[in-house]
């Protein structure tokens, strides 16, 4: 028998947390999917900054089970468990994980997204051999060495500036003629001297033996190198919901500014929903908006 509650959040990333943590202070009976791994794309990120609260900025890997901590304390129910299918239930909404299946009232879609792949020779072989996604696990692994960075976005930048402070050189890679990431992360790649940051560049091959020896670009050039790290945008998380909700041509969920889908009783929220900046204090300012939404809805019976 499906489990029964007023709210059901999807994902485990800051967007879904938030909205887990104050739709449990608004007094709704709530559970969380966190997923299997708990944290989404933040646990790589070493340090954020802007994001309320911590003027001086804080690790992903700290931020996310802080507030799944306060998420549980304020009475918010999680299991590490992914949702594997919604549907309409006769006014609620019926959804299916690997194990169990729960109705609610409101559905929160924040199951984010994932990092896009370069798709070339290589890139799965050497997974793990030199080829990551997390310069704060990796890093340490790449004392003294050369790594490639891809991409020129906030992520990229970040994940750059943690490996700088322990590799000998990075070498940065960038599709287009100029960094995209906020001025605060271009200007410190731009300061330090261990940079080598090349435009209008693409990698066509990631080659090595036994790890990673390098990687050959377009341009015909092979360059020298122990690791690399591919940070070129992200691939929304909305397969599972794609016949029953309007997605923008990125793939992402359609949203009112309050989070709201066309669906009474589904929102979404996080770099799920459209026009998403992709940082971590739009996203739990995200989940909060849903929360509050949702919270309206069940009270009201009335969607807008």
């Amino acid at each position: 028998m499906a489990k029964e509650y007023d709210i059901v959040i999807a994902g485990g990333g800051i967007a879904g947390l938030t909205a887990g943590r104050a739709a449990a202070k608004n007094g709704l009976n709530t559970f969380m999917l966190s997923g299997n791994v708990l944290g989404g794309n933040l646990l790589s990120i070493e340090k954020i900054d802007g994001f309320p609260g911590y003027p001086d900025g804080i690790a992903g890997y700290d931020l996310c089970p802080i507030t799944q901590g306060d998420a549980v304390q304020a009475g918010a129910g999680l299991a590490p468990l992914e949702m594997t299918g919604l549907e309409e239930n006769d006014g609620t909404w019926l959804i299916h994980t690997e194990k169990d299946d729960f109705v609610a009232k409101a559905v929160v879609l924040a199951m984010g997204a994932s990092l896009r792949k370069l798709g070339v020779p290589g890139e799965d072989t050497f997974f793990g051999k030199g080829v990551s996604h997390c310069a704060s696990c990796d890093a340490p692994l790449m004392r003294d060495k050369t790594v490639v960075v891809i991409g020129g976005g906030d992520s990229a930048l970040q994940e750059a500036l943690t490996l700088a402070g322990f590799v000998d050189k990075v070498i940065l890679l960038q599709d287009g003629d100029a960094l995209t990431g906020q001025s605060f992360y271009v200007d410190q790649v731009k300061d330090n001297a261990k940079f080598d940051i090349r435009f209008n560049i693409e990698v066509t091959e990631i080659i090595g033996s036994e790890t990673v020896q390098g990687v050959k670009l377009n341009n015909g050039e092979e360059i020298s190198a122990e690791g690399v790290f591919a940070y070129i945008g992200l691939q929304p998380n909305s397969q599972i919901i794609t016949s029953l909700l309007n997605l923008d041509d990125t793939g992402r969920i359609i949203v009112d500014p309050e989070m709201r889908s066309e669906r009474p009783g589904i929102l979404a929220a996080g770099t799920l929903r459209g026009g998403a900046p992709g940082r971590a204090g739009a996203a739990a300012e995200d989940g909060e908006k849903a929360a509050q939404a949702a919270a309206y809805y069940i009270a009201n019976n009335k969607w807008q």
